[in-house]
């Protein structure tokens, strides 16, 4: 595997890379940021819609969408032909979902929605199926990023925690979106609000600002009632104003971490916020439920994974989605295998695991299967580095001495975390002709490395290449190196060669696939020196092009 790189890349180059996009780029967006002193309309007429969001697959579309105003009866989604009734997410008629299927691989589709009486809601728009399982397409680009949530409430209130305005990490979805990706991959952490968390909390949720604002009842349910109205305030307002519609006609994965429970991963003696407790599920459910879309099923997931049909509601959905478990399948040229690894969490020492041991199956004889090019593994949870914090793969622990080390025992931590690491890692470095590539969340960070070592396990023949996208919506306290005292840094367990040491800065992740290689391409922003007007005119910072042996 073959790997060059190139530093702080101008514009002729980007343009010469493919990474300008066909047309022109607005440079001043919809919403106002600091620096933008003026407001443009959209030149979509997004109508009656608050929000929406797509997947697709090969054969079908999924789509979750609120209006300004409660519809009294099911709107209607037309696609192509079709005419699919919509199923209603929540209690007051805001929040409603369109499942279609038996659609034509690779083919875009006219969406259109009307009312009940007929009457337009939006204007029409286009959505693409991915290609057949058995096509070969030639290229693929993905739009990757993490930890893109954060209400503006915290940062107004100073609690400690402060996330980039709503309106700046728009600017950012904006900018990644210019470069035209066939899907976008949300990474964990959509929502911050969290309630019982010893440190975190405090400073989030359960701050007095949180609490007047949106306060929740851990034994009622979270959709009806005073709970609805408290998700629609706390989890609502960190999703709705920065996507809106931006992304209609891109197919959007959003994967769950910890933070979408409503908590962070934190143990101590008086409180162990995972395995997510019903509050945790139900709240994490919720979420998904209203805003963004669950996974599509596919023929190589078995569908009784934990969370493929919500036992509480069996006839909410059509069966065969999943909540925490996905796969973004492009023809025989990729295929991205997503997990949530909170859900499944277990604390039994030896034997515990982060995801459950099915999904373990799963992972692993996907690895094996030789039926698509390229096998991305986009876990929620980091392998290649610690912040010395609980709920990772690596037993490490911040030290007197500002360092990571495994000295003393880091409190709760479960060895079977690890050993579970060291199965998954080398079903990857052992891949024939594949790039072991493993792209992840929570680190609020941008970083690449490659895994020549993993405890006594030897990847150097065809190393793990471990990527950190880089974080949407992180400010001020929740940078690794604020909250915990040292920021990212590779875990004595592994040997890593830093190709992109972390950087503590928000930026995202363009990654381009072809037959021959993957070309990663990143991008940064820091909110500490660069004026917001930067953002319209990023360039990747760091190119890595990985070919195929």
């Amino acid at each position: 595997m073959a790997t060059t790189r190139r530093g702080l890349l101008g514009a002729g180059a980007s343009a010469a890379l493919g990474l300008i996009p066909l047309g022109k780029v607005n440079s001043v967006f919809a919403q106002n940021s600091p620096t933008t002193a003026t407001q443009t309309s959209q030149t979509w007429d997004d109508g009656e819609l608050s929000h929406l969001l797509p997947t697709s697959s090969h054969d079908r579309i999924l789509i979750k969408a609120s209006f300004k105003n409660p519809l009294g009866a099911a709107p209607t989604l037309h696609v192509g032909d079709q005419r699919i009734s919509g199923l209603r997410s929540d209690t007051r008629g805001y929040f409603w979902q369109f499942h279609a299927g038996d659609l034509k691989p690779g083919t875009s589709y006219e969406l259109s929605l009307r009312s009940s009486d007929g009457r337009s809601l939006s204007q029409s728009w286009k959505l693409s199926t991915m290609p057949a399982p058995d096509d070969l397409p030639s290229k693929l680009r993905l739009l990757i990023y993490s930890c893109a949530g954060g209400h503006d409430l915290f940062s107004a209130n100073h609690t400690g925690f402060g996330f980039l305005p709503a309106a700046v990490r728009q600017r950012l979805l904006r900018r990644g979106l210019s470069f035209a990706p066939d899907a976008l991959i949300a990474n964990g952490d959509h929502v911050y609000w969290d309630l019982l968390a010893p440190r975190a909390a405090p400073k989030l949720g359960a701050s007095k600002a949180a609490l007047e604002y949106a306060r929740f009842d851990r034994n009622a349910p979270i959709l009806g009632g005073a709970n609805e109205s408290a998700l629609l305030r706390a989890a609502g307002e960190q999703i709705t104003p920065l996507y809106g519609t931006l992304c209609r006609s891109t197919p959007v994965f959003f994967l769950q971490d910890d933070h979408d429970h409503f908590d962070n991963d934190e143990a101590t003696d008086d409180a162990v916020t995972f395995p997510p407790d019903n509050f945790m599920l139900q709240s994490a459910r919720a979420t998904q439920r209203l805003w963004y879309p669950e996974f599509l099923p596919d023929p190589n997931r078995s569908p009784g994974l934990p969370g493929s049909d919500n036992p509480d509601q069996p006839s909410f959905r059509p069966s065969g989605l999943s909540e925490s478990f996905g796969t973004l399948r492009y023809g025989r040229l990729a295929e991205i295998l997503l997990y949530d690894v909170r859900r499944t969490v277990t604390l039994a020492g030896p034997t515990a695991v982060f995801v459950a041991p099915d999904v373990e199956t799963w992972l692993k004889a996907r690895a094996a299967a030789k039926d698509v090019i390229h096998l991305v593994n986009v876990p929620s949870n980091p392998p290649g580095w610690s912040a010395g914090k609980w709920g990772e793969w690596y037993p490490d622990l911040l030290g007197s001495d500002g360092k990571l080390s495994e000295e003393r025992p880091k409190p709760y931590w479960q060895r079977g975390w690890l050993s579970q690491h060291d199965r998954l890692m080398p079903s990857l470095s052992e891949m024939p002709g594949r790039i072991p590539l493993v792209i992840s969340g929570d680190l609020h960070a941008i970083g690449e490395g490659r895994m020549l070592r993993s405890g006594h396990l030897n990847f150097s023949n065809n190393p793990v290449v471990a990527v950190l996208p880089g974080p949407l919506g992180t400010s001020n306290g929740g940078w690794a190196s604020e909250f915990r005292g040292v920021g990212p840094r590779p875990p004595q367990h592994l040997d890593m060669e830093e190709t992109v040491a972390p950087i503590e800065e928000n930026g995202f992740l363009i990654a381009d696939f072809t037959p021959d290689n993957i070309t990663l391409r990143y991008f940064k922003w820091n909110q500490k020196t660069q004026p917001v007007d930067d953002i319209d005119s990023l360039e990747p910072f760091h190119t890595t092009e990985l070919r195929r042996t």
